[in-house]
């Protein structure tokens, strides 16, 4: 008997059902259609209700539903679907300020939406993942989730979190055939990476330029920045065959960032 060994690789998805958050733009936005390509139906989450139209719109044949919603509203969270067999957590926010200027508020944000939201996502979804034996959980951490950087607390605190969080659901999970799993991904030719250069320069006081080529290249090998289908391929690889055996993992996708 012999096997295609592509089919391992890209799944298809026909009949299964992915949550994606923070999905009107970047990452979350080409993980959409990433999913959706590979026959997936899904739930596109997101604050950003224009963004999530015209994600929808420029989709037209795919299986895609808006939900607007605040994630960080951590009440709220009970109105969307539980039937998910493939979560990607992804939405987030940055912040960057000194530790001791760092608003508390803020902080305070950034938590619910990056950590606690995603815990509530996946203790909503998984009884649906245990009954059927099968389900993928997708964090899209950071490169933060695995080294620091100054003037960002709010957000490596939160990615290391979610670190530990994957991992107590790939242990919890195993024996259901769940899985559950952190993408770490340097930075990404994203909206919300623009606005960091624009943030970093004016909290170092240098030019844009100086920023991407000064702070946020210095620590990778190659230089330049990632790709959001480049996330969104691996995002999907975690759901093929060929993934089984990948759980409680952390998969660099940072330019050799952490070979340091």
């Amino acid at each position: 008997m012999t096997t295609n060994p592509a089919s391992t690789l890209v799944p298809d998805l026909t009949g299964r059902h992915a949550l994606v958050t923070g999905a009107a733009s970047g990452i979350g936005a080409a993980c959409a259609a990433t999913f959706a390509a590979a026959g997936a139906r899904v739930t596109a989450v997101d604050l950003d209700e224009g963004g999530l139209r015209s994600l929808v719109e420029g989709l037209p044949d795919a299986h895609i539903t808006a939900h607007p919603k605040d994630l960080a509203d951590l009440d709220t969270l009970a109105d969307l679907p539980t039937d998910v067999d493939v979560l990607v957590n992804n939405a987030g926010v940055q912040h960057v300020s000194p530790v001791h200027e760092f608003p508390v508020e803020k902080f305070d944000l950034i938590q619910r939406l990056m950590l606690q939201s995603p815990f509530r996502l996946v203790r909503a979804v998984l009884p649906h993942m245990y009954e059927q034996g099968w389900g993928r959980i997708v964090n899209v951490s950071s490169v933060h989730g695995l080294r620091a950087s100054a003037f960002k607390s709010a957000y490596v605190s939160a990615k290391h979190g979610l670190e530990g969080l994957s991992k107590v659901v790939a242990l919890e999970g195993a024996a259901h055939g769940v899985t559950s799993n952190c993408l770490n991904p340097a930075y990404v030719r994203t909206p919300l990476v623009e606005k960091q250069l624009a943030d970093q320069a004016a909290t170092h006081g240098i030019s844009e330029e100086e920023v991407l080529e000064e702070i946020m290249l210095a620590p990778v090998a190659l230089k330049r920045l990632v790709e959001v289908d480049e996330v969104a391929a691996m995002a999907l690889f975690l759901c093929s065959p060929a993934a089984t055996s990948i759980t409680g993992s952390s998969l660099p996708v940072d330019c050799g960032w952490t070979a340091h």
